[in-house]
């Protein structure tokens, strides 16, 4: 890696975190195109890379979260509960079943396109009634989570944040749990993706000067996105993500009918 693309990939980090943190979103699903297009990752390799960027970045909005005491609560433990298997099987799957470029991004932009259309709509729309998610359902939300999160390389933020905002929950509950979930699940995820690395052939194993670099610059963007959150218009930031991830979306589309 040039000093350069350390450079772009650092940078990527530090604004896609400070924009995604305030609503506990790592980021690491707007990182694929800077991961895969501009710094040349391989694929699978993206996939665990990703997932180390979550494990270097998130750190810092978690630290953030403990200081004004907003860990607490049952929710990241039911959270994890299930994303922890689903990561170990979304790897599995990723590997063998699913390594190559053209097939990768179909399923992302399939990602990206609901996730964005989702944002879109719940900023538009008028906040949900707050009521309780009972537990078992949030650990099985947990599992399908995790296994998307480990064909993807997210830790599940982008999808658990706007799932459970939108069943009720504010914010200030779901982001810390979100991201801790996606911090323990990353955790898993490039262990996983390690010890495959071991004995399948072919670029399994992350790229470790690259996600270390990502995930520099989300360590300090996540600090101050976790700082920036109680002064962010949710609604605006929401609408903004979502039309991003729609535009990474057609992207990944006309790509890979190209390929």
């Amino acid at each position: 890696m040039t000093p350069l693309d350390a450079l772009l990939a650092f940078g990527a980090g530090l604004v896609v975190a400070v924009v995604t943190t305030p609503v506990g979103v790592s980021g690491a699903v707007f990182l694929l195109p800077v991961q895969f297009d501009l710094l040349g990752v391989p694929s699978p390799a993206v996939t665990p890379t990703n997932l180390l960027y979550n494990v270097v970045a998130t750190p810092g909005a978690l630290l953030r979260h403990h200081r004004t005491g907003a860990l607490g609560g049952p929710l990241a433990r039911r959270l994890v509960a299930g994303t922890l298997p689903g990561v170990v099987a979304g790897t599995l799957v990723r590997v063998l079943l699913a390594p190559g470029d053209r097939v990768f991004r179909v399923l992302a932009a399939a990602l990206l396109l609901g996730v964005g259309t989702w944002l879109c709509l719940r900023g538009r729309a008028r906040p949900a009634p707050r009521r309780a998610v009972r537990g078992g359902v949030l650990t099985g939300l947990g599992a399908v989570v995790g296994l998307i999160g480990g064909l993807y390389g997210i830790g599940g933020g982008s999808l658990l944040g706007p799932i459970l905002v939108g069943a009720g929950m504010t914010v200030a509950v779901v982001a810390p749990a979100a991201l801790a979930a996606t911090f323990v699940t990353s955790v898993a995820g490039v262990a996983t993706y390690g010890l495959l690395s071991l004995v399948v052939d072919g670029p399994v194993g992350p790229d470790w000067v690259t996600g270390l670099c990502c995930g520099a610059g989300g360590l300090l963007g996540g600090y101050l996105g976790a700082r920036l959150q109680p002064h962010v218009p949710e609604a605006a930031l929401r609408v903004l993500l979502g039309l991003l991830a729609i535009g990474l979306a057609v992207t990944y589309l006309v790509r890979a009918a190209a390929a």
